[in-house]
């Protein structure tokens, strides 16, 4: 695996039960976090072009692979992945630096786990950028019985729940093919129902549309998820209906500063509703898929300074 030498060494911090491999840029800027949430399956290099700008523009960059990911605690216990240890961990990451409060950024899974963050810790987020998953209300029912009703028993995420080690055992036989066909732009329209997506994925020849990133990027993930195997990682997954339990009696309401940044190919729908529930809520569109920060790396970066300058001022 190629050494990138312009991205951070790790540390590992033991916090909240579990050790976290945390990247830092910026450290000279204490008292000016922000805090970078990797989605699925992805690793803290997803951040690797903004690390750079955002420590030069003041911050202290702060960037763990969660639980279940690269070289963190991956705890047996599905239960252990679900959202009041997800984040937990990240308000232990606040105390381990004596931070009573930060900006939070997140990508898809991550920006699930900020979008909580919010509502369950909510002295200790200032501000919200997330991109790609927009916030999820809590559904009338359990959201994998809500899935599986819209979606049918093949979409993946009931797949991952339903039929637990299918999936696992096939994307941890084929996990280079699986992610250099899962990082892909340029791609054509979806079905709205995907399906099996994730395993059609692992298993195919010919991938559509084009590389996000190099192969020596690419590698940074094959490496760390050829190292876990995936499923302490779709255990994530598999907490979906606990963590709709786990809110019932919490104010859905997200009520610090937001910016939600879309990509107008990604296949994940803008909210229609998203004001509702995130009231301070501005909105970028930038033309690409679901990578958005690896597509799109400088317009996302000057899409988040530009929104915590303007915010600032405000």
């Amino acid at each position: 695996m190629t050494k990138f030498t312009d991205f951070p060494s790790a540390k590992l911090i033991a916090l909240n039960g579990v050790d976290l491999e945390v990247f830092e840029a910026g450290q000279e800027n204490r008292g000016n976090p922000i805090l970078l949430c990797h989605g699925w399956p992805e690793h803290a290099f997803s951040w690797r072009h903004q690390m750079p700008a955002l420590a030069a523009a003041g911050y202290h960059v702060i960037v763990p692979n969660q639980r279940g990911f690269g070289n963190s605690s991956c705890p047996e216990d599905v239960a252990a992945y679900d959202i009041a240890h997800l984040t937990g961990d990240l308000a232990a990451l606040l105390d381990h630096f004596g931070y009573e409060d930060a900006v939070f950024v997140g990508h898809d899974w991550g920006a699930n786990v900020v979008w909580n963050m919010a509502i369950l810790h909510p002295d200790r987020v200032r501000k919200i950028i997330n991109l790609a998953l927009p916030y999820q209300a809590r559904t009338p029912v359990p959201w994998i019985t809500f899935m599986e009703t819209l979606f049918g028993a093949d979409n993946y995420f009931v797949h991952f729940n339903r039929k637990p080690g299918v999936a696992d055992a096939i994307l941890d036989a084929n996990a280079g093919s699986f992610l250099r066909n899962l990082f892909r732009k340029n791609l054509p329209a979806l079905p709205p129902d995907p399906g099996m997506m994730m395993i059609n994925l692992a298993q195919a020849d010919r991938p559509s549309g084009d590389p996000v990133m190099s192969d020596a990027e690419i590698d940074v993930f094959v490496s760390a998820f050829e190292n876990t195997g995936f499923t302490p990682s779709i255990n994530w997954y598999r907490n979906l209906d606990r963590n709709w339990h786990l809110l019932a009696d919490i104010d859905p309401i997200v009520r610090q500063p937001a910016l939600m940044i879309y990509g107008t190919q990604d296949a994940i729908p803008p909210s229609e509703n998203l004001s509702d529930f995130v009231p301070k809520v501005e909105l970028v569109h930038l033309d690409c898929g679901h990578w958005i920060q690896q597509e799109k790396p400088q317009e996302t970066t000057e899409a988040i300074l530009g929104w915590l300058a303007l915010d600032l001022a405000a």
